[in-house]
């Protein structure tokens, strides 16, 4: 029996973002060496990878340096397709389990594959009392948006603001996660908080973050 904590082959997307279990990601296709790529992943319900850029571009140019990229990132789930016109295509999709990368190489139409090993989820943990504050701000910052969706009745991409569970506010990992998106910090910086094994002390890490940045928590 195959190790079902490996994926081999698996089509990579290396961008300027970094995706995070849970969360939301739109995107425009448009360059062949994707369009195929994503036509077939939606069709079987399969995922491809999201990996953060250290080096090159996110849409190939002559004579451009050849992308590099971190060797942990987020498999991305296509929820949504939308063909707009011909050669374009408008995805909505989004982040589930980590992943680190195996082997990686490089098809000759351009498209990068690999071979990778699944990250287990994050356990469950708590919100601990001294950490209360970061996720009842959260809550607050995600209502706020909540509403300002409402009232524009403007979505982007199909992109979604939903309100939170009191299940999710009292998950370390999730809020966290959340606020990572959110926080207007360094690629770098949100690459190693993805990494980070302890969803507690991503939490902690973020916390910091916030009161560098004089955001009231």
């Amino acid at each position: 029996m195959p190790n079902p904590l490996t994926l081999t082959s698996l089509p990579l997307f290396p961008l300027n973002t970094v995706l995070f279990p849970g969360g939301q990601l739109p995107l425009r296709v448009f360059e062949v060496r994707y369009l195929d790529m994503v036509r077939k992943c939606h069709q079987a319900g399969t995922p491809f990878g999201v990996v953060a850029l250290t080096g090159g571009e996110e849409v190939r140019r002559p004579m451009q340096a050849t992308e590099s990229f971190h060797p942990v990132g987020t498999l991305a789930q296509i929820q949504q397709l939308d063909s707009v016109q011909p050669g374009l295509l408008h995805i909505l999709c989004q982040g589930h389990a980590r992943m680190r990368l195996d082997r990686a190489h490089q098809l000759p139409h351009g498209l990068w594959v690999a071979d990778v090993s699944l990250i287990a989820m994050d356990l469950r943990c708590g919100v601990p009392e001294d950490l209360r504050s970061i996720s009842q701000a959260l809550s607050q910052v995600l209502h706020k948006l909540h509403q300002r969706q409402l009232a524009q009745e403007d979505r982007v991409q199909g992109t979604s603001v939903d309100l939170p569970t009191d299940l999710q506010l009292d998950d370390c990992g999730w809020v966290a996660n959340r606020w990572c998106e959110l926080l207007p910090i360094p690629i770098p910086l949100k690459q190693q908080l993805l990494e980070l094994e302890s969803p507690l002390v991503r939490l902690e890490l973020v916390g910091d973050v916030l009161e560098r940045t004089g955001i009231a928590f």
